[in-house]
Formats: structure tokens, C-alpha cells, sequence
């Protein structure tokens, strides 16, 4: 009896050890098949170690200085993240005058300072003898350009271009075996990807944020489909790099969505391939050359496209059209609803001025055009779209004939126009100033309405009076600025 309790007891325990042994087996497999939460965030995780180590080298600090003139005001004390910060977003400088000075105090000019701290910046470096690109932004204005790179190392570029339009810069700086990116490709790039961006926020330089894609494509300008991130994007990342996690440069980190000014999670790069596009324009020119037709477009609605019988709200809706331009000669009509320029669909409004914009100067494009119920193709001589300088040069009358005084001034007669939106019956403008005129704190643009008590009608007459004066004493002149007016004293040089 005693031998088979044992016999019993053995085999109980010969059971239980199988089934523990097949209970650890079964826990294993399906450990390896579910991973544990901890595990499962280790994989989706990804690390940025080798990408910062890789690609920071070729990351570079902008900043930039500019001449305090006459006039300008500005805030040399202020730190150079918060002037870029201020500028970029439209925010009143701190120290600038904002309103006018009170009555019978204005502004005096001042003479021209030493260079002051501007902006900061970011940029990275294109290819190895020193060609960097960043935004139009972040170098517009500027004297002077100081690109700082990683080993600490400064060097003071000069501006090779910039286009306002795509806010692409491309500078340059004398070195030479210098690290430089690799460009990705955009069409690669997928809502959801993993991405970081190095720059410069707040002149922190080669500070790394990590984010992913949030959408591709954000109509947030006229010549470019921009990629959104929720990447930490703040002043100074401007011209920064957004890279991909194979260390490629797929944009340059350029807007943010903000209703504080700092950075809400929407940020916005400028797509590589559009970007390089403009360098290389910049690089071999200075500047961008785009084609235009002459026609004021918009979005085309649900409600347009269905009541017209275009079917899916697409094409761009021709708003107006410019007299005499491309777009006239070649038949277009406002109303029209442009689908397609040489074979390219245009899916948005958007699409329409960045295909144009692409298109060489005069060559010849078919547009498709749906009007009144019909498809119709019409044939365009593209034209150049002028760029800001031009258009300002066309747009900006020739100086009048100056005449230049002793006393170191050259003035011109007021036209009419002028004295009734200056509010004055006579005078005459100032066109530049040099030597004690200068000192005295007159410049361009000043309105002279007396001089040593007597009243100015015309240049001639100017001339007549400054003949008479005794140039051994002070001559006082009454000036006009904006809507002050003050007496000025001319001293003699000594």
C-alpha cells in the first residue's frame, strides 16, 4: 500500500512538472509573437544619434549686421533672436520710434553708425567650396553676412541671390574641403515619416528637434507646395535643414503657424527640389527668371463646378485679365476656367502659377481652357514675370534735374502733386546731402520752405539766395519732414 501511494505521488508530480514546462513554453512563444508594450515603444522609436553626427557638420549659424542710418532707429542693444523674431512676424521693434515726436520736436537725423547685430539665422552647406544656402529672409537687408560653422570657425559671405518669392538665398563663403549634405528626393517622402531639423533657434546653434511629416503639398504661397511638420520649428531655425532619417536634406525649414509667435506644433519647409531649382538659377545668374500669361486667378468651388458643368471643383477660375498680356492675345477670358497648361493638369489654383512660373520665357504653351459648358485649347506666348527690382525700377520715375549748392545740397523743384500731398505752397526737395549740410542733420527727401529768413520758391531762386548768404556764419533753414517742420542751423566748417 505504501509503494503505490509512492507510485502516485511520483506521477503527480511527473504531471505537474509537464504541465509547467509547457505553460513556460506557451508564456516564451507568445512573449516573442506580443511584445510587451516597453518593447513595442523601444522598436517604433527611432534614433537620431548617427543622422545629427552625420549631417550637423554641415550645418551652419547665420547672423547678420546692418548700418544704423539716418533715420531708421533700431534696437542695437536687443538680443538677435528677438530681432529676427520681431521682423519676421511683423512685430514693432522695441526702442523704434512707432508714433511721431510731438509738435515742434521732430526727429532728429542721425549720422551713420557702426555696423549693428541684425538677425541670426541657420543655413547649411550646399557643396564643399562654400556654397550655403539659407532663406531670402533671414539675409535681406543685411551689410554684412558671418556664417559660424561647427568647429567654430567664422567666415563673411556675400550674397549671391536671393528670391523673395520662395524666400530661397544662396551665399558664399572662401573655404574649401568643406562638409556638405546630400539632397533627398521630396517625391520619396511620405505623410508620417520621421524627420529633424538642426539650426540656430534663439542663436542656439545646432540645436536638434525631431518630428514627422504632417502633410505635404500646404498651399501656403504662390510658387511653392510647402511640407508641414510638427518638427519644433522657432526664430533662427530659419534656413535650417529638415532631413530624413536616411540624412538626406528634403527641405529648408522656413514658416511656423502661430498665434503667440512661438511654435503652436505646424511648422513649414520649402520643398528641396523647388529649392534647388532657384539656387541654381541664383548660382549662375543672381537671380530667378519665371514665365507669366497676365491673368488674376482663384479657386474654383464645389458650387462653380457644378453649376457651370465642370463636374469636380478643378482648374484655375480666371478672376481678370491684363490688357495687352499673354493671356489676351492668346484668346483667354476672365470666366474662363483653366485646366491645363502644356499637357499638365491643374488640379488647383495653386498649380497654375507654379507651372507657368517654371515655364522658359517665350516659349509657346497650349492651354486648356473650359468655357460655357465646353473644353477649348488655346495656344500662349509665355512672357517674363518681372521680378521686385525691375518691377520698382519701371514703377519709379526718373530723379528731376538737381541743382547743388555750396552750402552741400542738391535740390529739385516740387511738382504739383507733391506740394498738394506735402500740404505746402512752395519749397523745394532735398536730393542728397554731403558736408555741413549733412552734419546739420538734413537728408534726402527733406522739404527746405526758408532759408536765412527767406522763403524758397523754386530751385532758381534757391540758388539765388544761397549766392547771398555770408558763408563765414550759421544759416538757419526751415524744413519740413513728413508733418513737422523745424529750423535747422548750417555751420560753416571750420
Amino acid at each position: 500500500m505504501q509503494l503505490q501511494l509512492s507510485s502516485v505521488s511520483r506521477l503527480a508530480a511527473l504531471e505537474r512538472a509537464l504541465w509547467s514546462g509547457l505553460l513556460a513554453t506557451v508564456v516564451a512563444l507568445f512573449t516573442a509573437v506580443v511584445p510587451t508594450p516597453a518593447r513595442a515603444q523601444q522598436v517604433a522609436l527611432p534614433d537620431f544619434t548617427d543622422l545629427v553626427e552625420k549631417v550637423g557638420p554641415a550645418v551652419v549659424n547665420i547672423r547678420t549686421t546692418e548700418r544704423v542710418r539716418a533715420g531708421r532707429g533700431g534696437s542695437p542693444e536687443m538680443d538677435e533672436d528677438l530681432l529676427e523674431f520681431f521682423r519676421r512676424f511683423g512685430v514693432p521693434i522695441p526702442g523704434q520710434p512707432q508714433n511721431p515726436p510731438r509738435r515742434g520736436q521732430p526727429q532728429q537725423p542721425q549720422p551713420d553708425a557702426e555696423p549693428q547685430a541684425r538677425g541670426v539665422g541657420s543655413g547649411f552647406i550646399l557643396s564643399n567650396d562654400g556654397f550655403v544656402m539659407t532663406n531670402a529672409h533671414v539675409v535681406d537687408g543685411a551689410d554684412e553676412v558671418i556664417v559660424t560653422l561647427t568647429d567654430r570657425r567664422e567666415f563673411k559671405a556675400r550674397i549671391i541671390g536671393a528670391d523673395k518669392r520662395t524666400d530661397v538665398a544662396l551665399v558664399k563663403i572662401d573655404a574649401a574641403g568643406l562638409p556638405a549634405v546630400r539632397i533627398g528626393d521630396v517625391n520619396r517622402l511620405k505623410v508620417g515619416e520621421w524627420v529633424i531639423a538642426i539650426g540656430s533657434p534663439f542663436g542656439l546653434a545646432n540645436t536638434v528637434t525631431a518630428g514627422i511629416v504632417s502633410a505635404k503639398g500646404r498651399d501656403t504661397g504662390d510658387f511653392l507646395p510647402f511640407i508641414q511638420t510638427d518638427v519644433a520649428i522657432n526664430p533662427g531655425n530659419s534656413g535650417g535643414p529638415l532631413i530624413n532619417m536616411r540624412g538626406e536634406v528634403v527641405g529648408i525649414n522656413s514658416q511656423i503657424y502661430s498665434r503667440s509667435g512661438g511654435f503652436m506644433g505646424i511648422s513649414f519647409a520649402i520643398p528641396i527640389d523647388e529649392a534647388t531649382r532657384v539656387s541654381e538659377q541664383l548660382r549662375v545668374s543672381g537671380r530667378v527668371i519665371r514665365g507669366r500669361i497676365g491673368v488674376q486667378i482663384d479657386q474654383v468651388t464645389k458650387e462653380v463646378a457644378e453649376s457651370i458643368g465642370l463636374g469636380k471643383p478643378v482648374g484655375a477660375l480666371v478672376r481678370s485679365v491684363e490688357g495687352g498680356g499673354p493671356a489676351e492675345k492668346a484668346g483667354i477670358e476672365a470666366g474662363d476656367i483653366i485646366t491645363k497648361f502644356d499637357g499638365r493638369a491643374i488640379d488647383k489654383a495653386g498649380d497654375l502659377p507654379r507651372i507657368v512660373g517654371g515655364t522658359k520665357p517665350g516659349s509657346r504653351a497650349t492651354l486648356q481652357v473650359f468655357r460655357r459648358g465646353n473644353y477649348r485649347d488655346l495656344s500662349v506666348t509665355v512672357a517674363e514675370l518681372e521680378d521686385e527690382q525691375q518691377r520698382r525700377s519701371a514703377d519709379t520715375p526718373p530723379k528731376p534735374q538737381a541743382t547743388v549748392s555750396t552750402l552741400g545740397m542738391a535740390v529739385s523743384e516740387l511738382t504739383e502733386s507733391q506740394k498738394r500731398e506735402l500740404k505746402v505752397k512752395n519749397g523745394v526737395r532735398i536730393e542728397s546731402a554731403d558736408g555741413a549740410a549733412a552734419r546739420s542733420g538734413l537728408r534726402e527727401g527733406d522739404v527746405i520752405l526758408s532759408l536765412d529768413n527767406t522763403e524758397i520758391t523754386s530751385a532758381k531762386q534757391f540758388e539765388s539766395v544761397v549766392a547771398k548768404v555770408d558763408k563765414s556764419k550759421p544759416v538757419n533753414v526751415l524744413v519740413k519732414r513728413g508733418d513737422w517742420v523745424n529750423y535747422v542751423v548750417i555751420r560753416p566748417t571750420r
